[in-house]
């Protein structure tokens, strides 16, 4: 039995970026998106192996970016749905005859994740079955509605999620085949189904790359992280 699986979802097209290419190919620092976020996942003892879930033609595209990476833990890629869930889904399928004991998935535009944050949902797991991380909000919360606002919000016990997010397999693979639609992340998924989820310590520097100056921003960090490794 696989101890960690570690599935890194990249099927979606990630328009708000702009340019050419899905964003999880957007160079950053001479490599895709993904690569980064793939090599530092691949860094860990800790990862059994890694499995990419990919958009439907984006097969050239994901072999120039892993060109160079050991395959010993990098599974092939499988193709993804129209939606999130979808895509998790057929990842989650394509995981079945490794039979991981945990599975981490992970948000292909999230390259600067640290050891330390997976390493905590890892833990997580030994008592419980799913873990996520997440930062309190801080901001104060408005609802608005045609630009109006109309009332505050209490941000107590609210968190901004981050991923990975790691569940013990079969659980999380039961969820999903029993999830009727499409799902903000896979903790909505894991909480339909009853499943005890824990709230880890994330980080400010796990930015998800979604906007022109979510990269920018990911540059700067770029230069930060090459400095610790």
């Amino acid at each position: 039995m696989t101890a960690t699986a570690f599935l890194i979802v990249a099927a979606g097209r990630g328009v708000r970026i702009g340019g050419d290419v899905p964003k999880q190919y957007v160079d950053l620092g001479g490599k895709a998106l993904l690569r980064h976020t793939i090599d530092r996942v691949l860094a860990l003892p800790e990862t059994s192996c890694v499995m990419a879930v990919i958009g439907n033609g984006d097969d050239k595209l994901y072999g120039t970016a892993m060109e160079g990476v050991d395959r010993d833990r990098l599974m092939d890629p499988v193709v993804g749905g129209a939606t999130r869930a979808q895509s998790v889904r057929a990842g989650l399928e394509a995981l079945v005859p490794m039979a991981p004991r945990n599975v981490l998935i992970h948000d292909a535009a999230r390259p600067f994740v640290t050891p330390g944050i997976i390493r905590g949902v890892i833990a997580a797991l030994d008592g419980h079955d799913g873990a996520f991380p997440a930062l309190p909000v801080v901001d104060a919360l408005w609802l608005a509605k045609d630009g109006i606002a109309l009332e505050a919000r209490s941000r107590n016990n609210l968190w901004r999620a981050q991923t990975p997010q790691g569940f013990k397999f079969k659980r999380i693979l039961d969820a999903h085949r029993n999830f009727p639609g499409d799902a903000a992340d896979d903790v909505e998924v894991a909480r339909a189904a009853g499943l005890d989820v824990r709230v880890v310590e994330g980080s400010e520097a796990n930015v998800k790359v979604t906007t022109p100056d979510d990269l920018a921003r990911a540059r700067v960090l770029l230069e930060r992280f090459a400095g610790l490794d």
